[in-house]
This record gives C-alpha cells, sequence and structure tokens, in this order.
C-alpha cells in the first residue's frame, strides 16, 4: 500500500510518501519539504502567531493535496514539540482541521523517542544489541535506550536547536557569554537524565538521528548525502569538541558554506552542536553512528505492525 507520513515539526513540515507492506522495508516514492521554523513564530506568551497559523494550514492543505495526488491510500500526520508546547495549541489543531480537514495528533516526546528507537532498531537490526539512540529536533532532545524494540527507558528533553538557538544566541556571531551559558544551561538538563540510563548499563552501539547530528558527521568529515544511505557515518566526540569552538566563532553565513550544511539550518547549528557534545559527554559516547531512519519511518513501521496479516 502507498502510505503518507506527514511530519509537523518544530522546523520544518514534511511529507514523507512509502510504498509498504509488512515484512518489506518501505520504499520512499516522494518527498516534500517546506521550512516552516514553526518554532519561531510564537509570541511572548508561547503562542503561535495568527501569521504562524496562517502560514501552518496554508502547508498543511498543500501537503493534504500532494499526499492524495501521489495516491496515498493511509496519511499519518502527527505534530511535535512546537505545537505540543503552545498555549494556544487547541486553537491550532481546530484551525487546521476547519480548513484542511485534517486531524493532526500530537505526539508527546516520550513517543517521538521510542518511535525514533523502533526506526533506528529495525535499521541496525538484533545484532546491534543493546541501542542507545539520540535525537536532536528544533524544540527538544530524545534519548532512548533498549535491547528490545520497545526501549527500557524514553525520555525528551527542551533542548531542541532550534528554541535554544532563540532563547540563548541572539547574536550573530555568538556571544562568548550566551555560549557559555546555553553549554551550562544544556548540561544540567541532561544530567538530570543520566542515572535513567546508566542503571542499565554500556550500550553495544550508540546511533544518532536528526539533521543536526547528519550536519555535524559531514562537517567533522562523513560521507555526503549523495554517496547513499548504505555508507556508514560517524561522530565522534574528540571531533566535536575541536568543532564547537569553531562554529561559535562562525557568522550564520560562514557555517552556511560549510560541507552539508543548508542555510535554513546554519543558524541552530551551534546550539545543536552544544546540545550533543554534552549529550555524549555526560553518557560517556566516544563515538556514534548516524541513523538513515528516524520518527517518520517509526511512525510507518508501527502503522504496519498494526496491519491486519
Amino acid at each position: 500500500m502507498r502510505l503518507g507520513v506527514l511530519d509537523v515539526g518544530s522546523n520544518t513540515i514534511h511529507l514523507l510518501v512509502v510504498d509498504a507492506h509488512p515484512g518489506a522495508r518501505p520504499l520512499p516514492a516522494h518527498s516534500h519539504k517546506v521550512e516552516l521554523r514553526l518554532a519561531e513564530l510564537l509570541d511572548a506568551h508561547g503562542a503561535v502567531t495568527p501569521e504562524g497559523i496562517e502560514r501552518l494550514v496554508s502547508v498543511l492543505g498543500d501537503a493534504v493535496q500532494a499526499a492524495e495526488d501521489k495516491g496515498c491510500e493511509d496519511l499519518l500526520p502527527f505534530a511535535t514539540s512546537a505545537v505540543r508546547e503552545a498555549t494556544n495549541a487547541d486553537e491550532v489543531l481546530a484551525r487546521v482541521k476547519a480548513e484542511t480537514g485534517l486531524d493532526l495528533p500530537i505526539l508527546s516526546g516520550e513517543d517521538e523517542a521510542r518511535l525514533t528507537f523502533l526506526a533506528a532498531r529495525r535499521w541496525f537490526g538484533w545484532s546491534a544489541g543493546k541501542l542507545l539512540v539520540l535525537d536532536i529536533g528544533g524544540g527538544s532532545l530524545e534519548i532512548a535506550f533498549g535491547i528490545d524494540e520497545e526501549p527500557d527507558a524514553a525520555v525528551s528533553l527542551p533542548l531542541g536547536a532550534g528554541r535554544l538557538t532563540s532563547a540563548w544566541l541572539p547574536g550573530d556571531p555568538a556571544d562568548p557569554a550566551d555560549v557559555k551559558a546555553l553549554r551550562r544551561h544544556a548540561r544540567a538538563q541532561i544530567a538530570r537524565s543520566v542515572s535513567v540510563f546508566t542503571r542499565f548499563g554500556a550500550p553495544d552501539h550508540v546511533v544518532a538521528t536528526s539533521k543536526t547530528f547528519r550536519q555535524l558527521a559531514r562537517i567533522a568529515g562523513a560521507a555526503r548525502s549523495a554517496d547513499g544511505l548504505y555508507v556508514q557515518r560517524d561522530l565522534t566526540r574528540k571531533s566535536l569538541e575541536e568543532w564547537v569552538p569553531r562554529l561559535a566563532a562562525m557568522t550564520t553565513a560562514q557555517r552556511s558554506t560549510l560541507p552539508g550544511v543548508s542555510e535554513g539550518r546554519a543558524g541552530q547549528l551551534l546550539a545543536g552542536a552544544l546540545v550533543a557534545e554534552g549529550t555524549m559527554d555526560l553518557l560517556g559516547v566516544e563515538e556514534l553512528e548516524i541513523c538513515p531512519w528516524a520518527l517518520r519511518e517509526g511512525v510507518i513501521l508501527r502503522r504496519l505492525d498494526h496491519l491486519p496479516s
């Protein structure tokens, strides 16, 4: 069957269309992305602005039409932290429903972590043993750990790259005092959850998903996206520690010239690097591998698991 998954994230609205059936690998058939940066379209009270709602409704209307045009039998929409934490989330969802006909479920942070973990487990298989999975989105950081398809522990923290950039790093280039303050804040948040994972012992394999980790791996020397899904891409803590001060000294325009860094994400890369470095350090991770599958694939796999055989 042809499925569409519609991810309303803090940075991007992404429609992914796949051809899939139970027991088979989902095959991408179409991808449509719009960088809405919803996390930046909030007012001082944490509500999505009228302009933000209008833009969101317009983008979602186009995505629903695109899914129909591509022949999707089922559309699996979901929203993450930007909508989840908006003070007017009910109003946003009502407008989306009224103007597009779309019921937009909100995933909890823990569900994000669990579904991302499922995708990573299916990608790497049982031979990977105990998996530690890290994901940095625009609004939140997800961490999950386990040996099965359902993680033993899953945590979501408000440490997304977009959120932190807006709140902590107003300068371009960033003020060194702001960078230091954000580093301290992020590590204090992560440290509160370390014991949730360390009590299970050391992981056999550490993996990371998300645009932030892929870009950090790329600037540290990992293969290009054009080299294909099946090329192994790694990121070491040592290389990340070397890159953080370099990123901190750059302007957004300078970061956008780095290999693999898009202009739209360049402004968030420093905050993402600080969170990635802090997470790897506090969890004792020296090296991780980038996983091509993430939350969207997890949503698709869970849906396929529930189809009648």
